[in-house]
């Protein structure tokens, strides 16, 4: 078992997904991967932060 704090289904749910909003990203145009890659830093720190609530 890994130290830490638990396994959360919908936080790991929630990664997946903002980590699934780069996909296609190589198909945009450079000028719209800023704004993929705000939507999924703030999912991710999100969750981050959520993890300080265990």
């Amino acid at each position: 078992m890994t130290p830490g704090p638990p396994r959360d289904p919908v936080r790991d749910e929630a990664i997946a997904d903002a980590v699934a909003g780069l996909d296609g990203l190589d198909a945009l145009p450079v000028a719209e991967h800023v704004e993929r890659f705000d939507a999924v830093h703030v999912a991710l720190t999100a969750a981050l932060a959520s993890i300080d609530k265990v």
